[in-house]
C-alpha cells in the first residue's frame, strides 16, 4: 500500500494535523509525518516533493495557516495529489490560509479542505488510494454505513424526547 506523506508548516499546526493522523491509523494507512516551512526550508519541502513518488507516498497532504503556501509549493514539485489543510490561525480566522490553499494556477492543481479539516483530508487521501485498493474501499464503505447509523440512532433520540 502507498503511504501518506503530512507535511505541516509548523510544530503548532500538530493539534489540527492529529486529526488526519488519527483518521490515517484508523484506517491503517501507512503516513509519515514531517515539517517543512515553504518560507523557512524551501529546500528540504521541495526534496520531499520531488522524491515523494519514489519514495512510495501516494498522495501528500500539507497543513499550513496564515499565508499558507506550502501546499502549493509542494504541488509545484510533484505530479502527485496534493490535499490542502487550511489552518486557522492569525486574525483572520483561517480565510487567508483558506484562499492561499485554494487560488491555485493552472497546472498545479491542489485539492483544499474546510479550514482545519484534518478528518476530510486523511479520508480524501484514503478515498484516493482506494481507487486501486480494494480493502480501503471496503473500510470506506463501512464507515460512512456506521456514521449514517450513528446519525439515525441520534435522531431516534431527539424523536423518542420531542416528538410526543
Amino acid at each position: 500500500m502507498k503511504k501518506i506523506g503530512i507535511i505541516m508548516g509548523s510544530d503548532s499546526d500538530l493539534p489540527i494535523v492529529k486529526k488526519a493522523i488519527d483518521m490515517l491509523d484508523s484506517f491503517s494507512v501507512p503516513y509519515e509525518v514531517h515539517i517543512f516551512s515553504a518560507h523557512r526550508t524551501p529546500v528540504e519541502a521541495a526534496e520531499f516533493s520531488k522524491n515523494a513518488r519514489q519514495n512510495g507516498f501516494g498522495a501528500i497532504i500539507a497543513a499550513a495557516g496564515m499565508a499558507a503556501h506550502l501546499a502549493g509549493a509542494v504541488a509545484a514539485n510533484t505530479t502527485l495529489p496534493v490535499i490542502a489543510i487550511p489552518i486557522a490561525s492569525g486574525g483572520l480566522g483561517g480565510m487567508d490560509a483558506l484562499l492561499s490553499s485554494v487560488q491555485m494556477p493552472t497546472g498545479i492543481p491542489v485539492a483544499t479542505v474546510a479550514v482545519n479539516g484534518a478528518g476530510n483530508a486523511a479520508l480524501l487521501a484514503i478515498q484516493m488510494l482506494s481507487i486501486e485498493d480494494k480493502d480501503l474501499a471496503l473500510k470506506l464503505d463501512n464507515k460512512r454505513k456506521s456514521d449514517a447509523e450513528a446519525v439515525l440512532i441520534k435522531n431516534k433520540n431527539v424523536e423518542n424526547e420531542f416528538n410526543k
